[in-house]
């Protein structure tokens, strides 16, 4: 089991500068499942059942401002949007009250007991407030209903029913006026139209379990919701997505994934088993089960990090949210669908509280930090923690790579380069098979030469066979001796120079010449000859299932993928592998698609730095080399059985897939949830293909038929 410091100091970082306890108290009463509240510089909570305390972060006296008005425990408070004038709203059995700070903190200075205004009497027992952004509007979440409360005239504007459990997270919509988001312990959420009372959606049931928390994101548009077994929900709120289901995360198998990378890439020494979700945590020799509850969602601004703070991870264009659990928090990407960096109470002895029953989040743009207000699971012990978003991300992020890895050439072929060998001037050749007859086995790869002169076809029977395009006559066939075990993928490589071939754990890379002249007298003999210039393996001798590299430019970088769940980049010029990606799917990838461009189109040449892969039951998902991250995670396609095919358009900024609801997707490199649903099949899409000249789309179904589709 390793210890903090090796969880935290391997890349720079400081277990001070990550996390500090700035603040803590203890109530008579627990407040483990009460909503708190953060602002920018305030945190509330209730203590010893009735008192609404407010501490700011900039008092140096770090005195609570007490606040008295309840006659029965406070269950739920709120924060206001506007800075001036801050309010909070504090609810309980017997009232929902709104304070003023800024009133409430001269009547303390002038010895005058601070008092609220009374929104709500006898509702019900609340378990969330929720502000609307100008602060007009009080959603109040008693039992199963939503009282719509008017701040200045204290009316009830609306009431909405529709949940069958009690409400337990509440969010105005940020871009739309009117619009109120809802869930409930009922495993469902519901959207409103909180001005006219009306229901607009409701959803089906989610889950097995409560929903805890709800989130939106106004950036990408999307609905986060969180349940009480650690599930993710993530929906699309864009016009015309009629609230589609866009990802379910599993928040355990996440951070299992997010331990197991780290360990891999050398930031841990050995496997990180006390975050491993069956923990000792009531004594030795008594296993608890630690599940991941999401108690709170709240946005995490990378932007205000500089991106040298974030290691590799690009702060310009992440998406992030926090995750408050019972165990830590964790920045989670709303883009690639991955656990950026996990802070698990327990690795910091300085933190009092273990295990939480509640959390408030908040980020603060002036130091850029963030606040987080936890309550103790067990008793009553309450704590402030400082962040530090910037150290907890780069002690965790995976070491950038050492040389800089580009597809397009960017040095010149090294003398010691197998690529230099291959193109120099051969000195002895293997003749090729003298058999012209056809594959005696399933076809596994077909290829065009870049000059579209040859066809490349390798199959299950242990045989690459180089065919004319003009004649259909066979050019060039290498046989079953020359292979250990049968050819997963081949193509050609160097712009038609070699022929790239994939065999059991290793990939081979051939010369080839191929002979046109015709001799009528012998002409059943071909002069076509192969020459092996080199053979690399993956790590660990695992058998490749895909193997990629681009043949319309000069490129030095090859991709694979492996049994193992890894994708390996290999550099031909210096002839050795590059770099490893750990964990790149749950289920090995079986595709590897580069954005090659075409000849009929322009792209940046930072764009042909960008792949994809994709995986059953695993979605598929975008990567760029320069940083070997995941950029983006697509899963809006069921692929749950059937290896299915995926193609980067010419232009770059989309990808195909298909899939086996009888359907092909069409991703924008830009989103999360496909753009486009391509009907009328009538089995699996196995495959999909880009005209490289026209805005078309060809599919390949299970039952032999082809489709072309063309845009509006």
């Amino acid at each position: 089991m390793e210890n903090p410091q090796d969880i935290f100091s391997s890349n720079g970082g400081c277990l001070i500068d990550i996390v500090i306890e700035k603040y803590l108290v203890e109530s008579k009463e627990s407040v483990s499942h009460v909503q708190l509240a953060c602002s920018m510089q305030d945190c509330a909570f209730p203590l010893d059942g009735t008192e609404l305390c407010i501490w700011n972060t900039e008092d140096p006296s770090h005195q609570l401002l007490i606040l008295r008005g309840h006659h029965q425990p406070i269950t739920a408070m709120a924060f206001g949007n506007k800075v001036n004038p801050l309010l909070i709203c504090s609810a309980s059995l017997d009232y929902v009250i709104m304070w003023n700070l800024e009133e409430c903190r001269e009547k303390v200075l002038q010895g005058l007991v601070p008092r609220g205004t009374v929104m709500g009497s006898l509702l019900g027992k609340v378990l969330c407030l929720q502000l609307s952004p100008d602060d007009h509007v009080v959603a109040v979440c008693a039992g199963n209903k939503i009282f719509m409360l008017d701040i200045e005239t204290q009316a009830v504007q609306a009431k909405l029913h529709g949940h069958l459990g009690p409400v337990t997270a509440v969010e105005f919509c940020p871009w739309r006026a009117g619009i109120l988001i809802s869930v409930s312990e009922d495993r469902g959420f519901k959207v409103w139209d909180h001005c006219t009372g009306s229901l607009i959606y409701s959803s089906s049931v989610l889950s097995a379990y409560p929903l805890l928390s709800l989130f939106i994101d106004a950036e990408s548009r999307q609905l986060v919701t969180g349940c009480a077994d650690g599930q993710l929900w993530i929906f699309s709120l864009m016009d015309g997505h009629h609230y589609r289901r866009v990802a379910r995360v599993d928040l355990r198998k996440k951070t299992e994934t997010f331990s197991t990378r780290r360990v891999k890439s050398g930031l841990c020494s050995q496997p990180e088993e006390s975050h491993l979700p069956s923990t000792s945590a009531l004594g030795k020799g008594e296993q608890v089960e630690v599940t991941f509850p999401v108690l709170r969602l709240a946005p995490c601004d990378l932007s205000l990090i500089p991106n040298s703070a974030c290691g590799c991870l690009s702060s310009e264009n992440t998406q992030c949210v926090w995750i408050g659990s019972s165990v830590g928090l964790f920045v989670f990407n709303l883009a690639n669908l991955e656990v950026e960096a996990a802070l698990y109470y327990k690795d910091f002895q300085s933190l009092s509280i273990l295990l939480a029953g509640s959390c408030a989040l908040r980020n603060r743009t002036a130091d850029r930090k963030a606040l987080c207000l936890l309550a103790s699971l067990f008793g009553g012990k309450i704590a402030v923690l400082e962040i530090n978003p910037a150290a907890l991300v780069r002690a965790q992020q995976c070491p950038s790579v050492g040389q800089s890895l580009s597809v397009p050439a960017s040095f010149c072929v090294l003398p010691t380069s197998p690529l230099y060998l291959g193109i120099a001037k051969e000195k002895s050749t293997k003749a090729a098979s003298q058999q012209r007859c056809g594959h005696d086995g399933a076809v596994n790869a077909v290829c065009w030469s870049q000059d579209r002169r040859w066809l490349l076809s390798a199959a299950q029977d242990g045989t690459l066979r180089v065919w004319s395009a003009r004649g259909a006559e066979l050019a060039l066939l290498l046989g079953k001796d020359m292979f250990s075990k049968p050819i997963q993928s081949a193509q050609f490589y160097y712009i038609d120079a070699f022929i790239l071939l994939s065999s059991g754990p290793e990939f081979q890379l051939l010369k080839y010449h191929i002979d046109t002249c015709k001799d009528e007298i012998k002409r059943y003999k071909q002069k076509s000859k192969s020459k092996l210039i080199c053979r690399l393996s993956m790590t660990g001798a695992v058998d490749m299932t895909s193997l990629s590299a681009v043949n319309d430019f000069y490129s030095h970088i090859v991709l694979t993928a492996g049994r193992n769940r890894t994708v390996e980049v290999f550099d031909l010029n210096a002839g050795c592998s590059a770099a490893v990606i750990a964990e790149a799917h749950s289920r090995p990838v079986h595709q590897i698609c580069q954005n090659k461009g075409s000849s009929f189109t322009t792209q940046q040449p930072q764009a042909y730095n960008l792949f994809l892969t994709t995986a059953i039951g695993d979605g598929m998902r975008l990567w760029d080399l320069r940083t070997l991250r995941c950029e983006r995670h697509f899963e809006g396609h069921p692929t749950r059985g059937y290896p299915c095919g995926i193609a980067f358009s010419p232009c770059g900024r989309f990808a195909a897939c298909g899939a086996e609801d009888r359907h092909a997707y069409v991703y924008e490199m830009g989103s999360s949830t496909y753009s486009h649903r391509l009907a009328g099949h009538t089995d699996t899409v196995t495959g999909v293909a880009f005209n490289p000249s026209a805005p078309q789309l060809a599919t390949a179904t299970l039952d032999g038929k082809l489709q072309l589709f063309l845009t509006e």
